[in-house]
């Protein structure tokens, strides 16, 4: 999670840790999330690719 929040978010570790908690858990919410679609669609574009 800190190198997703460095990285994509450009929020540094010390200032995520400082966020409220709640936000902090909708963060990590949200990046899980994010992660998962991107996995799916990786996936969906492997299935793709072996079809042709």
């Amino acid at each position: 999670m800190a190198y997703y929040c460095l990285h994509e978010l450009h929020l540094l570790p010390s200032e995520f840790l400082q966020l409220d908690r709640r936000e902090r858990a909708f963060i990590i919410a949200a990046i899980e999330h994010r992660i998962e679609q991107e996995k799916k669609k990786e996936k969906g574009m492997r299935r793709k690719s072996h079809l042709k």
